[in-house]
């Protein structure tokens, strides 16, 4: 049990280029740090929205409608508007390099820095506490570009690792183990999935709290390059793990 768990969480950091899933694993492991980045900056500058997390945005939403101080609804309808901009952006990108998932993470990625790049820079200008008129532009380019990494990571489709929703995973670690009667939680994974999100959110936290707001953002923004760049170059070639969404 105990060989199993740490052969899940060398595969996590050193994955095999012959694998299953190839260089992915560690790639949307740095994108999960990547949510809990951005949605530390977008709910505690933005006024408690979520740009990532669109479960998370809903229950939001009905704080708002129930007039509970401290919600907007307008904030919270501008980001599942943005976020579904993204994700059809995101769809259509899924679409066109369906049998070649390195070169749709790639694409996905350089189209999300795009709009992550703007978001720092309107972040950066804005100061801190983020002026008004710089709220609803954040709220748009960030959603936008949330929206597009979750449709290219559901493409992708590597388990365990959707880099937003977690909900899944956490069932999976005690539902999944032979505790309770199942087959194998796959915690190694599983837990490294959810320590990556806490960690961008507790880095993410930690730098707006002490004024330094676009800092996340910017993180975020070369963590996305980074995870773009190493699945272009390592797919090139055509390796077995980039043919088609691997069940």
């Amino acid at each position: 049990m105990l060989t199993g768990f740490l052969t899940e969480l060398r595969g996590m950091f050193v994955p095999d280029p012959a694998g299953r899933h190839g260089p992915l694993p560690s790639v949307l492991l740095s994108m999960t740090v990547v949510t809990g980045l951005v949605d530390a900056f977008s709910y505690l500058t933005l006024g408690h929205v979520f740009v990532a997390n669109m479960t998370g945005n809903v229950v939001l939403l009905g704080f708002a409608l129930a007039g509970a101080p401290g919600f907007s609804i307008s904030a919270s309808v501008t980001a599942l508007l943005a976020f579904t901009a993204g994700a059809f952006a995101g769809g259509r990108l899924a679409t066109r390099h369906h049998d070649h998932r390195a070169r749709l993470h790639s694409s996905a990625a350089a189209c999300q820095a795009l709009f992550l790049a703007a978001a720092v820079v309107l972040a950066a200008v804005s100061g801190s506490p983020v002026h008004a008129a710089f709220r609803y532009p954040l709220i748009v380019v960030l959603g936008i570009s949330m929206g597009i990494q979750n449709a290219a990571v559901r493409k992708m489709a590597v388990p365990d690792l959707t880099t937003t929703v977690l909900t899944l995973t956490i069932t999976g670690l005690a539902a999944d183990s032979t505790a309770a009667g199942g087959s194998g939680s796959h915690a190694g994974r599983r837990l490294v999935a959810v320590a990556a999100m806490l960690i961008g959110a507790l880095i993410g936290a930690t730098l707006v709290l002490t004024k330094h707001i676009f800092i996340p953002l910017l993180i975020a923004l070369i963590m996305v390059l980074a995870g773009g760049l190493a699945t272009y170059l390592l797919g090139r070639h055509g390796p077995d793990w980039v043919k088609g969404a691997a069940t």
